[in-house]
């Protein structure tokens, strides 16, 4: 794994290591590494193998979610990246409610609090994010948040200077026989802000829908539940990267950036 990427995945180990010592403030803690395999991916290179390290995380301040995906494109070499590449989210919200100590919650709304989430990758794609959150309640849901953000690139992404984002994320767990079916995921939409461009040209809006289906083959074995997960994950990101369909994209690449395709995987919690 790359230098930027390991360091990324220590940072937030010592974050939760400095801040589960102060007077334990840590409500729980899930860590777990997932396999993916998957073909027809567009702009890189179409064969990926990604191994992606997960940290979600809840405090008496708010919760925590971090991941790292190391990607490997099965021998291909991408014209900006190589033959690898990492990239990486970490992803902090404050709960309004539990640093107040009052119940916020109305209707189905849980919670109210302040999400940010800093993006970090090869090639200058380095984000950050900042903006409201919502925990709801949704009948039969595991849980459900809706978080819409304001982009601000970094200054040397040579991207516009912000857009919108909606992101909601969710997780629903389904009896299957003698085990379970885990379906969770998120959705990201991006838009941009007015008056936003990028050296003269806007980028396009995208929408990124990325579900995971895992059945617990763990229970299913006889072994403890949440552990040993087999499935798959669904990949539909329009304008891919903000690049209109069709569009430029390099100087090796132009045509389809609207991506539809899935991944095999294996996940492990630990």
């Amino acid at each position: 794994m790359k230098s930027t990427a390991t360091s990324l995945l220590i940072a937030g180990s010592l974050f939760c290591a400095a801040t589960a010592h102060a007077e334990s403030p840590l409500i729980w803690q899930d860590n777990s590494l997932t396999y993916l395999y998957g073909k027809d991916f567009k702009v890189n290179p179409a064969i990926q193998q990604t191994l992606t390290f997960e940290h979600a995380s809840a405090w008496n301040w708010g919760d925590l979610f971090i991941f790292v995906d190391w990607i490997n494109y099965n021998g291909e070499s991408d014209s900006n990246l190589g033959k690898e590449t990492y990239y990486g989210e970490f992803t902090p919200r404050l709960s309004f409610g539990k640093l107040s100590g009052k119940d916020l919650s109305f209707g189905p709304i849980k919670d109210v609090l302040l999400a940010g989430t800093y993006e970090r990758g090869e090639n200058r794609n380095r984000n950050y994010l900042l903006g409201p959150g919502l925990d709801i309640d949704v009948p039969g849901f595991d849980y459900f948040q809706i978080n819409l953000y304001y982009r601000k690139p970094d200054g040397i992404t040579q991207q516009p200077s912000g857009q919108w984002q909606v992101t909601p994320v969710w997780g629903i767990t389904l009896p299957v026989g003698n085990s379970d079916l885990l379906i969770d995921g998120y959705m990201d939409w991006v838009v941009n802000s007015k008056g936003s461009e990028a050296r003269g040209d806007r980028l396009e809006r995208n929408l990124h829908f990325n579900p995971q289906i895992k059945y617990d083959l763990g229970k299913s074995l006889g072994y403890e539940a949440k552990h040993l997960y087999v499935g798959a994950e669904y990949d539909y990101w329009s304008n891919k990267y903000g690049i209109k369909d069709g569009g430029f994209v390099s100087e090796n690449f132009v045509g389809k950036t609207d991506q539809n395709t899935a991944s095999l995987l294996v996940k492990y919690h630990f």
